[in-house]
């Protein structure tokens, strides 16, 4: 990694062939294409990245010693690595049924932010999915054992999950939202 201890987090566009594809290839070409995003990143932090595996759990395990996380969705895939538990996050800002955000939250989230809305509901969902991939927990997590303890303003808030304090920045874009686990590094984002 550079000595800035900068995090490089890549969101790349799905190109529009592959919105269009069937599920199953496209769920493995988005696999994939998240991978280039992830060769992004490392190029960009300096670092080579080996083999990817996953544990039994599916969560990452760290490649040489170096962490790495990936997210696709359909319009948009985006990667991270670093030297420490890192984590990534992307959902399209849009509004489903209301009662995602009790599942997603408790009252004493939503009064953080003031009044629940789709742009909050997504900033927590993205950031909790983002913490669990850090800590290594698979993506079947309970998310409710996450729990937002902090705003810091709209880009950065803070989670407590099992005992540990971690704080993710937030990045709009096209009607969607990035988040990655930062605690004590700069980010800077890249959207192709």
């Amino acid at each position: 990694m550079t000595e800035t201890a900068t995090l490089y987090p890549v969101i790349l566009s799905v190109p529009e062939h592959a919105r269009n594809l069937p599920v199953r290839p496209k769920g493995k070409y988005l696999s994939r294409y998240a991978r280039e995003a992830l060769a992004i990143s490392a190029q960009k932090s300096g670092v080579k990245i080996g083999r990817l595996k996953k544990n039994t759990e599916g969560a990452p395990v760290p490649s040489g010693g170096i962490y790495w996380s990936l997210t696709h969705k359909p319009m948009y895939v985006g990667a991270v690595v670093g030297l420490s538990r890192v984590g990534i996050d992307i959902e399209k800002i849009n509004s489903r049924s209301n009662v995602l955000f009790k599942k997603t939250a408790g009252p004493d989230e939503w009064a953080l932010g003031g009044y629940p809305s789709w742009e909050l509901f997504y900033r927590y969902w993205t950031s909790k999915e983002a913490v669990v991939k850090a800590a290594g927990k698979g993506i079947f997590q309970d998310l409710s054992e996450c729990r937002v303890i902090q705003i810091i303003d709209q880009n950065n808030l803070v989670i407590k999950f099992r005992g540990n304090r971690w704080h993710l920045e937030h990045f709009y874009f096209h009607d969607h939202i990035a988040s990655v686990v930062k605690n004590s590094f700069t980010i800077e984002w890249t959207l192709l």
